[in-house]
């Protein structure tokens, strides 16, 4: 696992993240069908937010200890679950893009939680961000709120080291960096087509309306 860490901070040096001001990019003309092999492509390992059978796919890479991602999950996420992922009309698949040691156990914390406890679990570190991500001891930290959370000390022990999960998120780290040319968190794809404009329920709900005419 170290060995791909260090892979990775030596070949993909990470970009400072996207301000929130940027202009909304055109939206995607149409739902591209995935082809084998495609990297956005959802698979059984992917935790999503919103209806299987919903037509449009927002593939977000975050971090958990990226400020700009859990703005995104506090202020502009709600919004959009309650008018398109609630409905149907559109499903959020969160990926990890670990940007450093922190980033990494946490997110390994979070995959041992029952995948209906996923998001809330995800939201709890983004609330707690401040606290876990800068402390000194994470791991006491990660576990204080492992435990408020409903996980035993056993299984967060044997999930914080978890060294087959970090490879696997390493992995696709690197997978979307090089694939799709993720550099920065977070970054978003609506139905294949990286969304370049800013991440606000405004610039997003912009190319959902184009996309589905209304």
């Amino acid at each position: 696992m170290r060995e791909i860490w260090f892979a990775l901070a030596t070949i993909l040096p990470l970009a400072a993240p996207p301000a929130l001001a940027q202009t909304a990019a055109a939206p995607p003309a149409a739902a591209p069908v995935s082809a084998p092999g495609d990297p956005l492509a959802v698979t059984a390992d992917d935790r999503i937010l919103g209806k299987a059978e919903a037509p449009i796919t927002i593939v977000e890479y975050g971090s958990l200890t990226c400020p700009h991602c859990a703005a995104f999950a506090d202020e502009v996420l709600p919004k959009l679950q309650q008018k398109w992922l609630d409905s149907g009309k559109a499903r959020l698949v969160f990926r990890a893009f670990p940007r450093d040691e922190a980033d990494l156990h946490a997110f390994t914390v979070a995959l041992c939680a029952p995948s209906d406890r996923f998001f809330p679990f995800i939201d709890a570190l983004f609330g707690t961000q401040q606290q876990w991500a800068l402390s000194s001891n994470l791991k006491a930290a990660l576990g204080h709120i492992a435990l408020l959370g409903g996980m035993n000390t056993t299984t967060f022990d044997t999930c914080f080291d978890d060294k087959s999960v970090q490879d696997r998120l390493l992995a696709g780290r690197l997978v979307a960096a090089q694939q799709l040319g993720v550099d920065s968190t977070p970054t978003f794809f609506i139905n294949g087509k990286k969304y370049t404009g800013a991440p606000t329920v405004e610039g997003i709900e912009s190319v959902l309306s184009k996309m589905t005419g209304s």
